[in-house]
Order: C-alpha cells, then sequence, then structure tokens
C-alpha cells in the first residue's frame, strides 16, 4: 500500500461529524439479530455467531454501527458439504433505491465442487459490477479472513491478506463512487436456489439442513457515524487505511488471482452489454 496526499476539504467536512474507532468486535455488543429468530446464535461470550438456514428461515445480523469508510475484516467459515443453492453473505450498505453497497457473496456448491466468491459494487443504486472467483482453498474448512478496505480513494477487496479486487473512485470520469452514504455491515445465510448454484439448475437438498456458517474476529478501523466533533483524519498509524492504496506488489496479486481464479467479469461481458460494457471498465 502506499500513501495518497490528503483529502479534499469537503469531505473532511464530512468527516468532522464521524468519530473514529477501532472495535476488535464483540458480536454480543456490535451486531444484533435481523432475521430468522434463535437461528442466529451469538456464541462463547459474543466471540463466535453462527446462522443457519433449514427449509422454514434463513437468518442475518446486522451491525449496531453505521459506517463512513473503513478497513473491515471478518473471519467466516463456510456451509460445509453440499451447500448448492445457499448463499452466505457479508457486505456493506445504505437504504434507498439510491443506496451504496459493497458485496461479499459466497454461492454455494455440490459436495466437492468450488464455492464460488460473488462480488460486486453499487453506487448511487448502480451495480452491474459483479466479479466472481474460485478459492484457492476449501472455505468449509477452517475460518479465512475476508476484507473490505473502503476509502475516498478505492475498495479493495482481500481474501487472507492477497487483494483480488479493486473498485477506484473515477468520479473525475464522471462515474459515481461510494463516498457520502453511511453504510451497516450485515451478514446472512439464505436460500438461493433458483440462481446461485450453476444458474439454477442444481436446487437446495434439504436433507442437508440445517445449513451453518459461523463468523469470527470481527474487527472494524472505520469512521462511525455519530454526533461528536472529532475528525477522521488520519493523523495517526491506526487511521493510515484512510490514505492506502494498492502499490505495485498489490496489483500483481490482484493479477494473479484474476489470471488463475476469475471465473466472471462484467467488464468481459459483451453479450449483457451489446452496448457496450460500463464505462469504469475502461480504467480497469
Amino acid at each position: 500500500m502506499t500513501s495518497q496526499k490528503v483529502m479534499p476539504l469537503a469531505l473532511g467536512m464530512i468527516l468532522a461529524s464521524l468519530v473514529m474507532t477501532v472495535l476488535a468486535g464483540n458480536f454480543n455488543q456490535d451486531f444484533e439479530v435481523l432475521w430468522g429468530g434463535d437461528r442466529a446464535k451469538m456464541l462463547e461470550n459474543g466471540n463466535l455467531c453462527t446462522l443457519s438456514l433449514d427449509h422454514a428461515s434463513g437468518s442475518g445480523f446486522k451491525s449496531k454501527n453505521q459506517y463512513l469508510f473503513g478497513k473491515i475484516d471478518m473471519q467466516l467459515k463456510l456451509v460445509p458439504g453440499n451447500s448448492a443453492g445457499t448463499v452466505t453473505t457479508y457486505y456493506l450498505s445504505s437504504l434507498g433505491a439510491t443506496h451504496d453497497e459493497i458485496d461479499f457473496e459466497f454461492l454455494g456448491n455440490t459436495t466437492g465442487q468450488p464455492y464460488v466468491l460473488h462480488t460486486n459494487v453499487f453506487a448511487q443504486g448502480q451495480g452491474n459490477r459483479e466479479q466472481q472467483f474460485y478459492l484457492w482453498f476449501d472455505p468449509t474448512k477452517d475460518f479465512h479472513t475476508y476484507s473490505l478496505l473502503w476509502n475516498p480513494q478505492s475498495i479493495v477487496f482481500s481474501v487472507d491478506g492477497t487483494p483480488i479486487r479493486e473498485f477506484k473512485n473515477l468520479e473525475s470520469q464522471g462515474i459515481p463512487y461510494p463516498k457520502n452514504q453511511p453504510m451497516w455491515l450485515y451478514s446472512s445465510l439464505w436460500d438461493a436456489e433458483d440462481w446461485a448454484t450453476q444458474g439454477g439448475r442444481v436446487k437446495t437438498d434439504w436433507s442437508q439442513a440445517p445449513f451453518v456458517a459461523s463468523f469470527r474476529n470481527f474487527n472494524a478501523q472505520a469512521c462511525v457515524v455519530a454526533s461528536g466533533t472529532n475528525s477522521c483524519n488520519s493523523k495517526s498509524s491506526s487511521d493510515a487505511w484512510m490514505y492506502q492504496s494498492l502499490d505495485s506488489s498489490g496489483q500483481a496479486k490482484i493479477k494473479w488471482v484474476q489470471k488463475n481464479y476469475m471465473i466472471y467479469n462484467y467488464c468481459t461481458d459483451y453479450k449483457r452489454f451489446p452496448q457496450g460494457v460500463p464505462r469504469d471498465c475502461s480504467f480497469a
């Protein structure tokens, strides 16, 4: 990562209404069950959360805080065995028709077949920026760290510290970028058998239910929306993420991942975009 120049004055004024926090998270303190009732469980004194899915319902949780820029880490262990039709999510999102959103979604598969890691970015309600990857390990055997770095320069998706995707701020080119809407952190486990696995051709095997995904080691170095007057100004080492962007080594890692593990890129889907792929693809 390399440092960038200081942020514009207008952005600094926006951040003046925020409080910088570093959260070594506790699920009891930092999250609330959003749906699914007791299918969402906070365990080990709040250090572990499990979500389950059965034929009646899935489950999900939501952060109590809203963030405007941050470095968010979460460790996940995904549904093992035949997980076809299931989707485990971990994402940031605001609300409304012009919402912003940054997505990690994990699409289940039949036993022995790889999960699909699905990523997307919405800005002012505009999405359609999907990239999908296989992983270079079995994400059901152990916990792995999935990270989102979101700052005024770019959004970087990483897996176990390896960047897999970058979405740059191209507002100077007239391309929307998420920067003004605070977002909550959400996670969920739900049934999407109509599209999740091989385009919906493989359905959920409910004899395998309940399906369970596990979450731990949430950590947020982030600007939390608050009414205080402290500014998020990146003057200490703990908030250096506000000015980080990928250096040449990070760019090389992205190229390695995308060469070897990317299975879908919206920027090359000319059938889907017959009038031309989205403009941001020109700057990738």
